[in-house]
């Protein structure tokens, strides 16, 4: 198992349960694949450096993983087909 790093953006736009909703999600994508979250962090609405898809400010959510391969490209296939998710990175942590 490696350690990664994970923050997505999600639209500003949509109401609080649902915000709440779609972080939720993308954290079940994780610990469905047997990845153990160790850290996560709801950074709350922040601008953005640069305008997104019309938006801009979004809602920060940071995730510290412990995750094999198979877990981070599902993560990565999940995010890209969610709407509500406007960026998202994905950061391998060495030890």
């Amino acid at each position: 198992m490696n350690k990664y790093e994970i923050t997505f953006i999600v639209k500003p736009d949509m109401e609080e349960a649902e915000i709440k909703k779609t972080a939720d999600a993308m954290k079940k994508v994780l610990t469905d694949k047997k990845a153990k979250v160790v850290e996560e962090k709801a950074l709350g609405q922040r601008d953005l450096a640069y305008e997104i898809q019309k938006y801009k400010t979004g809602y920060y959510f940071f995730y510290v993983v412990d995750a094999d391969s198979s877990a981070v490209e599902e993560f990565n296939r999940v995010v890209k087909i969610n709407e509500n998710v406007i960026r998202h990175l994905v950061v391998r942590v060495e030890d």
